[in-house]
């Protein structure tokens, strides 16, 4: 658990980095690496899922409806609001007990440090996507990197057969750890919009 809220406490940190940069005219950008999704859509999905999301399943308690259908970038300040969400989310990780037992999804009880490992490479991939989407690096560190790759490997064929992972991207030999991950979730790492 200890090296696990470590990597959590990275993207999050990494995420709300991202979001400060981004530019409120941004938010209109038609497209976004992640297929359908314009970049408006996609920060909501991000902001709803890595940090109301991670929070309320380290409580094990459903999203409101009212959080599932909210627009947050509506608010002006909504990334210091997001920000300020993350540091709530991290430490409702934080407790080890939190780590223990299942979490329950819809019916379906799943161990939490699974729900956690899936969290964590969320927030990595979608603050990829979002970063991507409006011309920022994102930032790993090689450690994050490769417990991203090890989540991203064990449940790619399990996503893929909900549409959540598009086929695996090929790469050179030459790849960082980070866009192994991406390309094993099928993502392009030289995904540009154009």
């Amino acid at each position: 658990m200890k090296n696990e809220h470590a990597h959590l406490t990275e993207v999050a940190a990494e995420a709300a980095r991202i979001a400060r940069t981004i530019r409120a005219e941004q938010l209109d950008a038609p497209n976004s690496p992640c297929g359908d999704w314009d970049v408006r859509g996609l920060v909501n999905h991000w902001v709803l899922y890595t940090s109301h999301g991670l929070e309320h399943r380290a409580l094990r308690k459903d999203l409101p409806e009212e959080l599932t259908a909210r627009d947050f970038t509506a608010d002006a300040d909504w990334a210091q609001q997001y920000a300020a969400q993350l540091d709530r989310a991290v430490a409702a990780w934080s407790d080890p007990a939190v780590w223990e037992g299942e979490v329950d999804l819809g019916g379906s009880a799943t161990p939490a440090a699974d729900i956690a490992a899936m969290l964590i490479a969320e927030t990595a991939l979608h603050g990829w996507d979002v970063a991507r989407a409006v011309g920022e690096e994102y930032r790993l560190s090689d450690g994050a990197a490769a417990y991203v790759l090890g989540v991203v490997d064990s449940m790619a064929a399990l996503y893929r057969q909900y549409d959540g992972f598009a086929d695996e991207v090929a790469l050179p030999a030459s790849a960082s750890v980070f866009e192994q991950a991406l390309a094993h979730s099928g993502r392009d790492p030289q995904w540009t919009g154009a």
